[in-house]
């Protein structure tokens, strides 16, 4: 015990080891709902990248890094303790084991990510296209064949404003419902007709 705790409190694990509580901590935090695991992800990529390590929540591969580091570095600080005597030569040999640690830790989490990202389903990127079948709130006072703007709820929540014709002569005025039926690629725009919420089976209900 008093051995693992020299090696652990030493020269390079300890370095590892300070990151490694922020890690843990963290994790409780999320374990008791006080954060969310994505708290600190300024995006989640979709992308491989350079590294090897995207493609998943950054908190995991960090996790991953800095969890295996620690365990290689400890590993290898017990080696050294036993097998060379304090000195010059053992300093030496506990910067190696550092970057041993770091290597060997990247080289396991790259290969865990990549196996993470096979079993993470790929989703498609959003799309205007996905706006065809909603409902709208006319932002002008009128919409005709060339001229209109509406605005549209996302399934996430979030709002667009987007161009809207109609190939009718009916009514819509600003505030109105209306419903895109289809998208002009071409012009960039939704064809859009007008729309009775009252008339929705699903409002009724």
């Amino acid at each position: 015990m008093s051995e693992f705790l020299t090696a652990a409190l030493g020269f390079p694990a300890v370095l590892f080891g300070v990151a490694l509580i922020v890690v843990i901590a963290f994790w409780l935090l999320v374990l008791a709902g006080a954060a969310e695991y994505d708290a600190f992800n300024a995006q989640v990529d979709t992308d491989a990248g350079p590294t090897g390590l995207g493609g998943v929540p950054v908190t995991v591969p960090v996790s991953l890094l800095i969890a295996l580091a620690w365990f290689a570095s400890l590993a290898g600080s017990v080696l050294v303790r036993r097998h060379v005597e304090p000195g010059t030569v053992r300093t030496l040999w506990s910067f190696a084991v550092l970057v041993a640690a770091s290597l060997i830790a990247w080289g396991v989490t790259r290969l865990l990510v990549r196996r993470l990202r096979d079993l993470v389903p790929e989703q498609a990127p959003p799309s205007r296209l996905d706006f065809i079948g909603l409902t709208c709130t006319i932002r002008t006072g009128s919409v005709s064949a060339d001229f209109g703007q509406a605005e549209v709820a996302a399934a996430d929540g979030s709002t667009a404003l987007v161009q809207v014709r109609q190939s009718g002569d009916d009514v819509m005025g600003y505030g109105s419902t209306g419903l895109l039926y289809a998208f002009d690629v071409e012009g960039e725009f939704f064809w859009v007709s007008p729309y009775d919420t009252a008339l929705d089976p699903r409002a009724a209900g």
